[in-house]
């Protein structure tokens, strides 16, 4: 199970047990990698000069007999295979950046919260001199109220994650497949996306919402990006996208595009009862960077997240620890979108060991990250009918994870929201970087992590 723990403070979770639990399997008729058709019929596209297109069967010619996706013929049949995400992705066994040992020694000290107030107000008191700029001195306030139920009940689930053996003391498990790791994989999604709005305007009226992920046909990037693929089989999918393959988990459905281009998932035409939302936040760090694009405020609320939500609707926001951005969801964005907020959650990452990642209490980054929940706001019936059954959102919990190594791999919720929500119920994440059962999912890159290249093929037997 992906909740190695639960406790009122909030759950212990396994991101790497969910993914590998998504069902990465390849049946019999789709071993190799397939493509797409709509449902209506399929239409050849041997034709199209577009930029790439998704791969058929290889042929022998085109290299060895198979690859990563293709069926492995063996005794006259065709093996199932099997893949899972590769753990060393998950090894975290010591911390970004150590706390000093006085540091470590206070961190769970009950002083300690009163010598931040303290500090706090000296700091205030004194803002000409103070080195600290009005948003550092916001995120030490916040810090200093949510500091104990952080450290409570990290140490509480890290105890029994230890207990269990979940957790453990030992660093050399997996060191020795560090090398191993794909330094950066080059998928250049975001990339096509915005190439795609060079591509000639579809029609709507002959263009279809939805395509279906079958085997043995092909289609070209302009109906990929304009219609939401969708994989309703029990097995996983292989696509291939400019040459590169991604893994599609079974009884999942995906947009590929940018924020300009969010008409096919209006076509789609489900409403959704959780909508789950990664803003790429502006700030500092990412302008400097240039890691991926960021949109403004502004942007964030053009979203139409009134269009896709159903009745009593729970939006569930990712936001950074910039104070800024938590004002705006809560004073701005919400009422924009007529959600009430309910709750502000935290997902607080620890190594392998139980450590913080960062120092409880540094000044540049804090180890855990904040998730504020809210409500659609509508017909009261509505909402005492979808609320039967299901427990009220908690005013604070915690999600303790080892983290991803790899960037902005956040850990999924569908386990930690399960007993807030009716089973079976339709689910959205927008911004997403990869995809898990059940779900739709949205984002310019929502394949990143679905990559082949961050997986393992196993073969069953």
């Amino acid at each position: 199970m992906s909740v190695v723990h639960r406790l009122a403070a909030g759950w212990l979770v396994d991101h790497l047990s969910f993914i590998n639990q998504c069902g990465y399997e390849i049946c019999d008729s789709s071993a190799h990698p397939g493509g797409v058709t709509r449902n209506s019929s399929v239409t050849s596209t041997e034709d199209c000069h577009s930029i790439s297109t998704f791969a058929a069967t290889p042929s022998s010619s085109d290299g060895p007999p198979y690859g990563p996706g293709d069926a492995i013929e063996k005794e006259g049949k065709r093996a199932k295979m099997r893949y899972v995400f590769r753990e060393e992705f998950f090894d975290i066994s010591k911390p970004h950046i150590a706390a000093a040992p006085e540091e470590q020694l206070c961190q769970g000290c009950p002083e300690v919260m009163l010598l931040l107030g303290f500090f706090l107000l000296i700091l205030q008191k004194r803002k000409r001199k103070c080195v600290f700029n009005q948003g550092e001195l916001d995120a030490l306030e916040y810090h200093s109220k949510v500091r104990k139920l952080i450290w409570e009940g990290t140490l509480h689930l890290v105890q029994e994650g230890l207990k269990s053996g979940f957790l453990h003391h030992s660093t050399a498990k997996l060191s020795c497949r560090k090398n191993n790791v794909p330094q950066r994989i080059v998928c250049g999604l975001a990339e096509l996306c915005e190439m795609a709005k060079q591509f000639p305007a579809v029609n709507e009226s002959d263009h279809q919402a939805v395509c279906v992920l079958e085997e043995e046909t092909s289609s070209a990037e302009q109906d990929l990006l304009s219609c939401v693929m969708e994989n309703s089989s029990n097995c996983a999918k292989i696509i291939v996208l400019m040459g590169q393959k991604y893994l599609v988990p079974p009884k999942s459905s995906f947009l590929l595009s940018d924020i300009s281009c969010l008409q096919p998932l209006l076509n789609y035409k489900k409403k959704y009862d959780v909508i789950v939302i990664d803003p790429p936040w502006e700030n500092k760090s990412v302008k400097r960077s240039n890691r991926y694009n960021h949109l403004s405020s502004w942007q964030i609320k053009q979203i139409p997240v009134p269009a896709l939500a159903a009745p009593n609707c729970l939006v569930v926001v990712w936001v950074t620890n910039r104070q800024k951005h938590l004002r705006f969801v809560k004073d701005e964005l919400y009422p924009h979108w007529s959600v009430k907020t309910l709750a502000e959650w935290h997902w607080v990452k620890i190594t392998t060991a139980g450590e913080f990642v960062l120092p409880l209490d540094s000044l540049h980054k804090k180890p855990y990250e904040v998730l504020v929940l809210g409500r659609v706001q509508g017909d009261v019936k509505e909402a005492l009918r979808k609320s039967e059954g299901v427990l009220p959102i908690p005013e604070h919990q915690l999600i303790v994870s080892i983290p991803c190594s790899l960037h902005s791999h956040k850990p999924p919720l569908a386990a930690v929201l399960a007993e807030f929500i009716k089973p079976d119920v339709e689910c959205l994440e927008l911004f997403a970087r990869s995809l898990q059962p059940g779900w739709t999912s949205w984002g310019n890159e929502v394949l990143k992590f679905q990559h082949i290249d961050y997986f393992t093929l196993l073969q069953n037997e």
